[in-house]
């Protein structure tokens, strides 16, 4: 059976939970619902198992804190032997506009300390990745404040949509492949 890595890139912590940065844990936790399957805490993170149209999937939300997200991802590659070509990582992407999705199969970290340490650690770029957009809103020097803070009133009225999307691709992955994926979901 293929074996498939989906990891949700964000901080652990009750402090963290409702952040723009710990969208890729919110993406999770709906997969995780919709298969019924719950999270255990294991080695370097959390985990839960489950399957789609055949093929196996390793949820994994890293409990490394994003800065240190790849080393996380490294070990679950290793440990289950899946390449990466079958990783998806997801992400917040201060460059894309609110709940925008783009996935793509390789590029540079953008800025992003997660996806830094993940190029770093898999020691290559090139590694499937799905950006959820959460816009650039902040005034000058207020990147981090922004990143670690809770969605506003009007993001919250279409955030759960905009989660089950990018859920929804992060499966399309899974079982048609990436470019199938792209196609489908790019820029919705």
């Amino acid at each position: 059976m293929k074996k498939f890595l989906l990891v949700g890139l964000g901080n652990p912590g009750a402090k963290y939970a409702e952040t723009r940065h710990n969208i890729g844990f919110k993406v999770l936790d709906h997969l995780a619902q919709e298969k019924e399957v719950t999270f255990e805490t294991l080695k370097l993170g959390d985990v839960a198992s489950t399957t789609h149209k055949g093929k196996s999937i390793l949820l994994l939300k890293p409990n490394t804190f994003m800065n240190l997200s790849g080393k996380a991802i490294k070990y679950y590659m290793k440990q289950e032997n899946i390449p990466k070509e079958q990783i998806l990582v997801i992400t917040d992407d201060l460059n894309l506009e609110f709940g925008t999705i783009r996935m793509k199969g390789k590029g540079s970290d953008g800025g992003h300390n997660g996806l830094k340490d993940t190029q770093v650690q898999l020691n290559t770029p090139n590694y499937p990745r799905l950006r959820f957009g959460i816009s650039d809103a902040f005034s000058k020097g207020r990147q981090v404040d922004y990143v670690l803070g809770e969605w506003d009133d009007e993001e919250r009225k279409s955030l759960q949509e905009r989660i089950e999307t990018a859920a929804a691709a992060a499966l399309a992955f899974v079982h048609g492949g990436l470019a199938n994926a792209m196609n489908q979901y790019n820029g919705k």
